[in-house]
């Protein structure tokens, strides 16, 4: 149990005692140190309901308030605010605890069977910078919610079916039969262009791509072959990708659209079997209530097309019943932009009224803004054109040899290289993660590279600044008590006792940039009481508690960085 959920449990049961069973008890951290650690404010309205003084009502519920052991001062201040001091011996034993705990103190909530989907890729094209923010996002969450104890899944639902899959096929078989073929697949972009261009100006290749759609769709040996080996070629690109970000994803992780094929005509059939499906100018068309056109009227879900053909609708309610059917999934979580909301709030809906997925099923669409270039457009090249996700990464980690270069120049180069690996992936990332995920946000490499403010390479130096004090140090006693008496370090304790509740919040709300708020005002708070408190000039046992503190405070940002996929380095 967090502290503030130990709290608040307190107080909800002080309030009871006191006349307010009904009113909910709101603990929040001060962010004062002059008004407590944390602070009561749910006493008003109770006041407001009962009709009562706010400020005799929390003397009442401070009366009834049971805190021994936990708190060394309580006060009411202003029109009803209970302010609590946390006593400096129980935040000592929390960190206690968190220091010979693997997981820092977390506590595990009841495992469930929980899928992340991100990236997702259509594979007719090379990687973009349109994936960087799903492709990060999801692999943070899936850190963290494998972290806390969860059984994740990961899957990358990579578009790797439709009709312009017998376009690029066509084009495969005819430069293969040229001995190109693997020379033009190197470069994706341009394979994609040649075949569209081959597609819209040579009508007998564009039938003969036609009949390839009907092949692929009819399971020809031959076509499929050619098929898988696009396919391949395709995820071989990706996964250099994810190898360059260190994402979690694997081979092992895709499930693309072509796996709900057989489905897709099953889909349908049960659909109209439940009463759901009408026929609407020969298109299969499912209409919702719960959701209304501008005239008010129930908006139409297409199922299958008048031609026959499905949609990504079809194959998103073919995977939901599949994740629940097959993989017993109780949490589904979308990483997708948030031009999609529509579209997921009518899968979801559509997904429970047809039981596809259980009432208690939890579907979630993560819905992310878009990542703007410094003119406020999304972000291209210079030309105007798309910006490959590998040249991005490169080019991040090209930037960061440059500074540590400067910086360091005395390290050898290998040492230069791996460290400008882990900062230029590690500031795209932050960048990123660090932003509200439903916000755009502005692309700078300088901001985004700095040494200082809410950085990466900011947090990744701070976490090599504390090593820094443990090479200074030597050995010391690791089994040393820990104990609280200066201001600096009461604020830094209480801050490291507080990274569950954000780890739990960020599993609940799939929301990063608070770990990355949190890990920027730990490494703030770790600065204040270096200055403050001397480490290596304190003796004894001052001297033991002290490093302590900092060994917590290194675990912490270690783990924190990690779990935001961003590496962290002795040096730099």
């Amino acid at each position: 149990m967090t502290i503030q959920q130990l709290l608040s449990q307190r107080v909800q049961a002080a309030l009871a005692a006191a006349g307010a069973p009904d009113a909910p008890a709101i603990v929040q951290p001060s962010g004062k140190p002059e008004f407590g650690d944390f602070q009561a404010n749910g006493v008003m309205g109770a006041a407001k309901a009962l009709k009562t003084n706010p400020r005799a009502l929390a003397q009442a519920v401070v009366e009834q308030l049971d805190l021994d052991g936990i708190a060394e001062k309580i006060e009411i201040a202003g029109p009803g605010f209970i302010n609590i001091h946390l006593a400096p011996e129980f935040l000592a034993g929390r960190l206690q605890a968190a220091l010979t705990d693997d997981a820092l103190g977390i506590a595990r909530p009841v495992p469930q069977k929980v899928m992340v989907e991100y990236s997702s890729p259509n594979l007719a094209k090379e990687m973009h910078v349109g994936h960087l923010r799903s492709t990060i996002i999801g692999d943070a969450i899936a850190r963290v919610l494998g972290f806390v104890g969860h059984d994740v899944a990961r899957c990358n639902h990579v578009g790797d079916w439709g009709t312009q899959f017998g376009m690029l096929v066509a084009y495969l078989l005819e430069t293969r039969q040229s001995g190109d073929a693997e020379l033009e697949l190197a470069d994706l972009e341009n394979f994609y262009r040649k075949a569209k261009v081959r597609f819209d100006e040579d009508a007998v290749f564009a039938d003969t791509a036609r009949n390839f759609v009907v092949k692929l769709q009819g399971g020809d040996a031959e076509v499929l072959a050619l098929w898988q080996q696009f396919v391949a070629v395709s995820m071989a690109h990706c996964q250099e990708v994810y190898d360059k970000l260190g994402v979690g994803l694997t081979l092992d992780a895709v499930r693309g659209e072509s796996a709900y094929n057989d489905d897709l005509p099953v889909v349908v059939s049960d659909l109209r079997a439940a009463g759901l499906l009408v026929e609407d100018q020969g298109a299969q068309v499912v209409f919702l209530p719960e959701f209304k056109n501008p005239e008010g009227e129930a908006q139409a879900m297409i199922i299958q097309k008048k031609d026959g053909g499905y949609l990504y609708a079809t194959t998103d309610l073919a995977a939901v019943r599949y994740r629940h059917r097959t993989l017993d999934l109780k949490r589904v979580i979308y990483v997708v932009d948030a031009r999609q909301s529509l579209h997921f709030q009518q899968l979801f809906t559509l997904s429970k009224k047809a039981g596809f997925a259980p009432a208690d099923m939890v579907l979630e669409h993560v819905a992310f803004g878009t990542m703007m270039g410094e003119d406020g457009r999304p972000f291209k090249t210079r030309s105007g054109g798309t910006v490959k996700l590998v040249e991005l990464i490169d080019e991040a980690i090209e930037r960061a040899y440059a500074l540590v270069s400067e910086k360091n120049p005395g390290l050898a180069e290998d040492t230069r290289r791996s460290i400008a690996r882990a900062v230029g992936v590690g500031a795209v990332k932050y960048a990123d993660l660090s932003k509200n995920r439903t916000s755009d946000y502005i692309f700078n490499w300088d901001t985004m590279l700095a040494f200082d403010g809410n950085t990466a390479p900011y947090l990744q130096y701070a976490y090599t600044r504390v090593q820094s004090v443990f090479r200074k140090a030597g050995d010391f006693n690791a089994a040393a008590a820990l104990f609280i008496a200066e201001p600096a370090e009461k604020q830094l304790a209480l801050l490291l006792a507080q990274f569950d509740e954000v780890i739990e919040s960020v599993a609940s709300t799939c929301q990063p940039h608070q770990l990355c708020g949190y890990l920027f005002n730990l490494a703030q708070q770790f600065s204040r009481f270096y200055e403050a408190c001397p480490i290596l000039a304190a003796e004894g046992a001052v001297r033991d508690s002290r490093l302590q503190l900092a060994a917590l405070t290194a675990r912490t940002l270690k783990t924190g960085l990690e779990l935001l996929g961003i590496a962290v380095l002795d040096e730099m």
